[in-house]
This record gives C-alpha cells, structure tokens and sequence, in this order.
C-alpha cells in the first residue's frame, strides 16, 4: 500500500524513475480498486442506486495522470523514452511491446539518472 501512496503522492512527476516494484505494486493496487468499485457500481445499478456508478468513473479520471506519470518514470527505469507509452497505439504488437519494456530490469545508470530507491519514498 506504501507504493501506491507514493505514486499518488508525487501525482504529476514525469521526471525521475520508478523501479518495477513501485511500477506494479501500483498496478495492482489500482486494479483491485477498479475491480471493487466495478463491483460496487454493478450493486448500485441492480439495486436502483445509479450514483454508485460513478465512484468507477470519478476514480479512473482521479488516478489518469498519475498512472500515466509512474509509467513514464518506469520506461526511464529501463531507459527508454516516456514517449513510447504511444507503442500501445499500435494494434497488437504495440502492447506486448510496452509491457516487456515496463517489466524489463532496471539500468544502475542511465540519462534519467541514478537508480531510483528500493523503498518507497515520503
């Protein structure tokens, strides 16, 4: 939960790394989250309580910029451009493509930097 909160608190942080840690702690607590309040939502639409359905939606639009920012600073982990988050563009082979860059190990030194930390940081 430490990572996840650390995503959430450097919101709009392009710059810098993010170690494969940080990256899918991230990810998976985002898609519990997106999984609970889909579940939440369906509830809310079966037992005539629409409002429920937009917890989903206000979360995705919440957390946009800062899964976007954690990914760029992945892609510089492994020293690539954050650019080519627009890989997923391409059908098919653009996100299979992005997704062994995001799990690929981390560079000890590259031009974004030294390694990032092991811990969360804040």
């Amino acid at each position: 939960m430490d990572w996840y909160l650390a995503v959430l608190k450097n919101y709009a942080g392009f710059s810098g790394r993010a170690r494969r840690t940080e990256y899918w702690m991230y990810t998976l607590f985002n898609v519990l989250i997106v999984i609970a309040l889909a579940i939440v939502g369906a509830i809310g639409a079966a037992a005539d309580l629409p409002f429920l359905a937009f917890l989903y939606p206000l979360y995705l639009m919440a957390v946009l910029i800062p899964s976007l920012a954690v990914t760029v600073r992945r892609l510089h982990d492994t020293g690539k451009s954050g650019w080519m988050y627009f890989l997923v563009i391409i059908p098919l082979i653009g996100p299979i493509l992005l997704l062994v860059f995001l799990a690929s190990p981390s560079d000890d030194v590259n031009q974004y930097g030294n390694a990032a930390p092991r811990t969360p940081v804040g």
